[in-house]
C-alpha cells in the first residue's frame, strides 16, 4: 500500500494552511475559545462559500463537491494543526451518518443545508456511561402513528449547544434508530459543558417529548453506528497527527534558538534524544492514521482493526508529543500565554473522544483473537 496525496490534494492542503494561518491564529483561537459559541460564524460561512469545506465529501446531487474521505481528512489534519475552533468535525460526522443511511428523502432534505454552510449538524450518541455504541441506550423514541417523540439525555455532544440539526441515536421499539431533531424543537434543552479543551465545545442535550423524524428504518442504527465510529476514529486520528506535528515543529524550533552555556539547548545529547523520540512517535502515528485512512477509502478487509489501531496509537502519540513539547520548552510552556498547554489539553481530551486508547487496544486484541 502506498498512501500518497496527489497534486490537487496537496494544493488543497497549502490553501487550507494559508487560510488557517489567517483565520485561526493563536490570538483568534484564544478569543474564540472564551466565547459561548466557540467559533466565528463569518469564518464558518467563508469555509463553505469560498473553500467548499463543509460539502467536500457530499455528493454533487445534494449540493456538495463529490470528493471523498481523503479530502475531508486533509481538512481535519490542518485544522488539528491550527486548533481551529469550528464545528467542522461534528458537522462532517453528521453528514456521513446521513449518507450511510438508506433514507434518500432525508438526504435530499438535510444534506444541501450542510453543504452550503447554513446548517451546523452533530450526532448525539453517547450517554452518561460515555459509550459510543448503541448498547444500553436510555434515550427512548415513542411512536404515535407516523409521528415520533424522544425522551432522554445525550452527553458529550460535539458542538451540541450551537448545532441546528441533531442526529440522535435512540432506542425505538424496533431497535436502535437514528432521528433528526431541529435544535429549536419543543422539549430540547442544551447545556454547554466546561471541559479541559476549551477549543472544542461539548454539550449535554436533554429531550422531553421532543418531536423527531425517523431517518431510515427502525433498527438501522445497529449497523450504521459502528460504521460511523470507524469514520470518526480515523478522522480524529488524522486530526491528532496534525496537532502532534505542530508540537514537534515548534519544539525543534525552540530548542535551536534557546541558548544555555553559550550553545543551543538542542545541541545537548539528551535533548536530541527527546526530539528524536518525538519524531519517531509522530511519524509512526502518521503511518497508522494514513493506512487506516486508505483502508477506509478502499473498504479494505482490515478497515475496522486499522481504525481502532490508529485511534489508539495516535491518541498516545499526540499526548506524548504535547507532553514532551511542554518539558522541552521549559518553564515558559507552563504559562497561560504560551500555546503549548492548548495542544496538551486538545491531546488529552481527544484521547478520550470516541473511546479511550485502552478501549481501542482491547478492540484490536479482540479482532486479532477472532481471526487467529
Amino acid at each position: 500500500m502506498l498512501m500518497q496525496f496527489d497534486k490537487e490534494q496537496e494544493e488543497l492542503r497549502r490553501t487550507l494552511r494559508r487560510f488557517l494561518e489567517d483565520k485561526a491564529s493563536s490570538e483568534e483561537v484564544r478569543r474564540l475559545m472564551e466565547t459561548e459559541e466557540g467559533y466565528d460564524p463569518a469564518v464558518w460561512t467563508q469555509m463553505a462559500t469560498q473553500l467548499g469545506l463543509q460539502g467536500l465529501a457530499i455528493p454533487e446531487e445534494y449540493g456538495g463537491s463529490g470528493f471523498g474521505i481523503l479530502e475531508t481528512a486533509l481538512v481535519l489534519e490542518e485544522s488539528g494543526r491550527a486548533l481551529l475552533p469550528a464545528p467542522y468535525l461534528a458537522t462532517v460526522l453528521a453528514a456521513n451518518l446521513l449518507q450511510l443511511s438508506s433514507d434518500d428523502q432525508a438526504k435530499s432534505d438535510l444534506l444541501p443545508g450542510i453543504a452550503e454552510g447554513e446548517t451546523i449538524a452533530t450526532v448525539a450518541l453517547a450517554e452518561a456511561d460515555g459509550k459510543w455504541t448503541t448498547d444500553g441506550l436510555q434515550t427512548r423514541a415513542t411512536a404515535s402513528g407516523d409521528a415520533w417523540t424522544l425522551d432522554g439525555t445525550k452527553n458529550f455532544v460535539l458542538d451540541g449547544h450551537t448545532a441546528g440539526l441533531l442526529l440522535v441515536v435512540a432506542q425505538a421499539p424496533g431497535g436502535p434508530s437514528v432521528f433528526a431533531v431541529e435544535a429549536g424543537a419543543t422539549g430540547v434543552e442544551r447545556r454547554a459543558l466546561t471541559t479541559l479543551d476549551m477549543t472544542r465545545k461539548l454539550a449535554d442535550v436533554t429531550f422531553a417529548g421532543t418531536p423527531a423524524r425517523l431517518v431510515g428504518a427502525e433498527g438501522d442504527a445497529t449497523a450504521l453506528v459502528p460504521q460511523l465510529m470507524r469514520i470518526a476514529s480515523v478522522l480524529l486520528a488524522v486530526e491528532q497527527v496534525g496537532g502532534a506535528q505542530l508540537c514537534l515543529e515548534r519544539t525543534v524550533e525552540y530548542v535551536n534558538m534557546r541558548y544555555q552555556f553559550g550553545r543551543p539547548v538542542g545541541s545537548f545529547q539528551a535533548v536530541k534524544h527527546r526530539c528524536a523520540d518525538m519524531l519517531l512517535e509522530v511519524e509512526s502515528a502518521r503511518s497508522a492514521a494514513y493506512y487506516a485512512l486508505w483502508a477506509l477509502a478502499e473498504n479494505a478487509e482490515d478497515a475496522e482493526i486499522s481504525a481502532d489501531l490508529a485511534k489508539a496509537f495516535c491518541s498516545e502519540a499526540y499526548w506524548l508529543a504535547a507532553s514532551d513539547s511542554i518539558q522541552l520548552h521549559g518553564g515558559i510552556a507552563f504559562t497561560w500565554e504560551h500555546d503549548a498547554h492548548l495542544y496538551y489539553r486538545r491531546a488529552k481530551s481527544s484521547s478520550l473522544l470516541f473511546g479511550t486508547p485502552n478501549e481501542h487496544w482491547d478492540a484490536v486484541a479482540e479482532q486479532l483473537l477472532a481471526d487467529a
